[in-house]
C-alpha cells in the first residue's frame, strides 16, 4: 500500500488570533490571498478534502490563522483573507499587524502560496504581501486562480504579464490555476510538497 501524499494527510489542528498562540512547528507553508480570490477552494483541492478550509459566504469573515497538520510539527497555514472593504478599520489594522509580523518573523515558515484572481492580479494588497515576505529570502508561489474564466489567449497574456512584473523578485514563481477545472493542481502540489521536503531535511529533529 502506497503512502498518502503528504498534502492529503491534512487535518484541522488549531485556530489562533494572536501570534503568542502559534503552535510549535517544524515547518509550515502559508496560503494567503485577497478575500474571494479562491484561497479556501485551492486548499481544499490540493488536500483533496472538500471542507477542510471553509469558504465563507461573507468575504473577510475569517479573522483567524488556521493550522492544518500534515505530520507531527508540519502544517499548512490558512491566513485571513485581506482587502474586503466592509471590514471595520480597527479590524483591518489588527489583521495587517498579524499578517505582517507572521510573514516576516515566523521562523518555521518555509514558503508562501499567494492566491490572486487571474482577472485582477497584483493588486496593491497583493504587492504588500510580497513586500512583507520576499525580504525573508523564502520562496513564493503565486496561483493565478479562476483561470477558467479566461480565454486561452488571456491566460497566456496574464501569465506573461505577471511574470514580467515580478521578474526582479527572487524566489517567486507563478502559474495558472483553477479549482473548478483543476488546472495546475499537480504543479501547485509538487511545489508545496517540494518545499516541505526541503524544510524537513533542513530541520529533521527540530520541533521548536
Amino acid at each position: 500500500m502506497t503512502a498518502k501524499p503528504v498534502l492529503n494527510r491534512a487535518q484541522f489542528h488549531t485556530s489562533v488570533a494572536q501570534l503568542r498562540d502559534l503552535p510549535s512547528s517544524r515547518a509550515e507553508i502559508a496560503f494567503a490571498g485577497r478575500s474571494n480570490a479562491g484561497k479556501s477552494s485551492a486548499i481544499n483541492l490540493l488536500t483533496r478534502k472538500n471542507r477542510l478550509a471553509f469558504t465563507s459566504k461573507t468575504p473577510g469573515r475569517t479573522q483567524l490563522i488556521n493550522f492544518f497538520e500534515l505530520d507531527a510539527g508540519t502544517f499548512l497555514v490558512d491566513l485571513p483573507g485581506y482587502g474586503y472593504a466592509k471590514v471595520p478599520p480597527e479590524v483591518k489594522a489588527k489583521w495587517e499587524g498579524l499578517l505582517s509580523r507572521y510573514l516576516q518573523e515566523r521562523e518555521a515558515l518555509a514558503g508562501m502560496v499567494l492566491i490572486m484572481d487571474a482577472r485582477h492580479p497584483l493588486t496593491p494588497l497583493d504587492r504588500q504581501m510580497l513586500d512583507w515576505f520576499t525580504p525573508t529570502g523564502k520562496p513564493v508561489h503565486i496561483l493565478l486562480s479562476k483561470a477558467d474564466k479566461l480565454s486561452n489567449s488571456e491566460k497566456a497574456l496574464t501569465l506573461r504579464r505577471v511574470k514580467q512584473e515580478l521578474a526582479a523578485l527572487e524566489h517567486v514563481t507563478v502559474q495558472l490555476f483553477s479549482s473548478l477545472s483543476r488546472l495546475g493542481t499537480e504543479e501547485a502540489a509538487a511545489v508545496v510538497e517540494g518545499w516541505l521536503a526541503r524544510a524537513g531535511q533542513a530541520h529533521p529533529q527540530d520541533a521548536g
